[in-house]
């Protein structure tokens, strides 16, 4: 009989020892990824604005906001759109060699860290805007979830396959190693 303690190691970790993800070279998203991103939040914006102006002209509208209402949407439609601009300069991506690492946001910075272990499905996906600008996105799939835990976002076209083809065959290589499966890890860096 195999004893099973003799198998198992859980060996301890000290916190000098660990490695720091936040010294990771993360590549930057594609150059088209910034003004797809400005272009994005500022036509959402001027598009309420022109929604809400145009309960101005409509007669006997029940809604009718001053105009000070639309120019809070043209300065919202601006300070969106630099903040996607910031957001989309300070983007960046890793592949290490157990995990895949993805940094987005200013001013509530995040982390996620996926370990290939925990991937069980990626796809890759563009809407028509991405497509007019060359981007697609990486979407990664652990246990349990309907929805993607990671989405790499503000890839071009080739990048996207290259990384969708190299997690695919890491998720094939731990299937046949076995179940050494990691939790898929999201810090917060506010």
């Amino acid at each position: 009989m195999i004893d099973s303690a003799a198998r198992f190691s859980n060996r301890q970790v000290a916190p000098g020892d660990l490695p720091d993800f936040r010294r990771v070279e993360l590549q930057h998203v594609a150059r088209a990824f910034v003004p797809y991103a400005v272009l994005v939040q500022v036509l959402f914006w001027l598009i309420l604005a022109l929604a809400v102006a145009g309960f101005r002209v409509v007669p006997f509208s029940p809604f009718a906001p001053d105009w000070w209402v639309v120019a809070v949407l043209v300065l919202a439609a601006t300070w969106f759109g630099g903040m996607a601009w910031l957001d989309a300069r300070r983007r960046g991506w890793a592949l290490r060699e157990h995990d895949l690492i993805y940094r987005h946001g200013i001013i509530w910075r995040r982390t996620v860290i996926v370990p290939f272990a925990r991937i069980q499905h990626v796809e890759t996906s563009s809407g028509p805007l991405e497509r007019a600008f060359g981007l697609m996105r990486v979407k990664c799939f652990t246990a349990g979830g309907a929805m993607s835990d990671l989405s790499v976002v503000g890839l071009d076209g080739e990048s996207a396959r290259k990384v969708r083809q190299h997690l695919l065959e890491q998720i094939r290589d731990a299937g046949e190693v076995g179940p050494d499966r990691g939790e898929a890890g999201e810090i917060d860096e506010s």
